[in-house]
C-alpha cells in the first residue's frame, strides 16, 4: 500500500521586481545583501538573491523573513499581492508557525493545521487575539477564516427573527465588544423592520432590499467601539 503523500507546500507569496527594487533603492550588493541575511540566521549564497530576483528560484517563509530584515522593508511589500490566507498575514508580519503558535496559546500542529484547511474556530477572545497578531481588519478576519458564509446567513437570520439568539455565536466570528455587538444587532434588525413595513405596499418585497444585511452591518460596526480591532 502506498503511503499518501503530504500536499506540496504553497510557495511563499514573493514579487522578484520588488525584491530587486528595494535592493537597488538602498544600493547593496547581491553579497551584501546575503551577509544581512546570515545576520538574521540564514546563510546563502549571493546567487539565491539574483534566483530570487530573477524569478528562478523562490524563498521559503525563513528566507523570505530574513531577506525582508535585510533589506530594511516590510515584508508585505515583497509580496507583489495584499495578503490573501492566514500564511500570508503571518509572514507579513514577519512570524514563523512556532511564534505565532506561541502567542495565541496554540500547539504548533493545531495551528499549522488551521493555515492548511484555511478553518478557524477559535473562541472570542482567540479570535480576537489572532486579528490582533496578524493585524488584520475585522473585515479581513471574516475572509481568511473561512466563515463569510456562516456571518451573512446569521445576520440574515437577526433580521428575519430575534437577534439575540444570534450574539453569542456572532461574537464568536466578529470579536468586539458584547454591548456594541448587541448595539449593531438592534439597530440592524431595526432599520430592515422599518424599511419592510414603510419602504412599499407590496409584501413580497425582500426584507432588506436596499441594502445586503452584511455590508450594512459592517456600517454600522464602523460606528461603535470595536475594541480596538478596525473594521
Amino acid at each position: 500500500m502506498r503511503r499518501s503523500r503530504p500536499p506540496a507546500a504553497v510557495p511563499v507569496p514573493f514579487s522578484p521586481s520588488a525584491a530587486r527594487a528595494h535592493r537597488a533603492g538602498l544600493g547593496l550588493t547581491p553579497e551584501q545583501v546575503a551577509q544581512g541575511m546570515a545576520a538574521h540566521g540564514v546563510r546563502l549564497l549571493p546567487t539565491h538573491v539574483l534566483g530570487w530576483e530573477s524569478g528562478e528560484l523562490r524563498p521559503g517563509e525563513e528566507e523570505f523573513i530574513a531577506l525582508a530584515r535585510a533589506l530594511w522593508c516590510p515584508a508585505a511589500q515583497l509580496m507583489g499581492a495584499p495578503p490573501a490566507s492566514l500564511r500570508d498575514y503571518r509572514l507579513a508580519r514577519e512570524l514563523s508557525r512556532q511564534q505565532a503558535a506561541e502567542r495565541l496559546g496554540l500547539s504548533p500542529r493545531a495551528y499549522a493545521a488551521v493555515e492548511l484547511s484555511g478553518r478557524w474556530s477559535g473562541d472570542e477572545a482567540q479570535s480576537a487575539a489572532l486579528a490582533e497578531l496578524l493585524g488584520m481588519t475585522l473585515r479581513e478576519l471574516v475572509r481568511v477564516t473561512g466563515v463569510a458564509d456562516e456571518l451573512e446567513r446569521r445576520l440574515r437570520q437577526c433580521v428575519d427573527g430575534r437577534w439575540q439568539a444570534q450574539l453569542k455565536p456572532l461574537a464568536r466570528l466578529v470579536p468586539v465588544p458584547r454591548a456594541t455587538l448587541a448595539a449593531v444587532l438592534a439597530a440592524l434588525q431595526d432599520g430592515y423592520q422599518v424599511h419592510s413595513y414603510w419602504g412599499s405596499s407590496t409584501p413580497a418585497e425582500p426584507v432588506g432590499a436596499e441594502e445586503p444585511p452584511l455590508e450594512r452591518f459592517w456600517a454600522l460596526l464602523a460606528e461603535r467601539d470595536t475594541g480596538g480591532l478596525p473594521v
